[in-house]
């Protein structure tokens, strides 16, 4: 997703900002109304980092942004995923090897 696409949706948009970058507020997003370098003052701002880290938190929304229209999915969602499935599969080898204990033990 480039960046006329965010401020083109920007209403739509200003959910997803605010799940990524929580301590803006709603009016800073209503002042910020789409504009790339109004959000990198705000990031800078509410979380006092340097302009520099501000745009590179943004360019890296927006990379991840572009791989979740391209994919279908998000990174994160399919990590979350990954993660389960291996504390499924860690928890189904410790139950087999409790059983396989007790079975011994009998």
């Amino acid at each position: 997703m480039n960046w006329d696409q965010v401020a083109g949706k920007w209403k739509q948009m200003k959910g997803v900002i605010k799940e990524r970058w929580g301590k803006l507020t709603d009016d800073d997003l209503d002042m910020i109304a789409g504009k790339r370098d109004q959000l990198a003052g705000k990031i800078q701002e509410r979380y006092g980092l340097t302009k520099e880290d501000a745009q590179k938190q943004i360019e890296d929304w927006e990379r991840t942004r572009r791989q979740e229209d391209e994919t279908g999915s998000a990174p994160a969602v399919k990590k979350t995923k990954q993660k389960n499935d291996a504390a499924l599969l860690r928890q189904h080898v410790n139950t087999s090897v409790e059983r396989e204990c007790c079975y011994r033990n009998s």
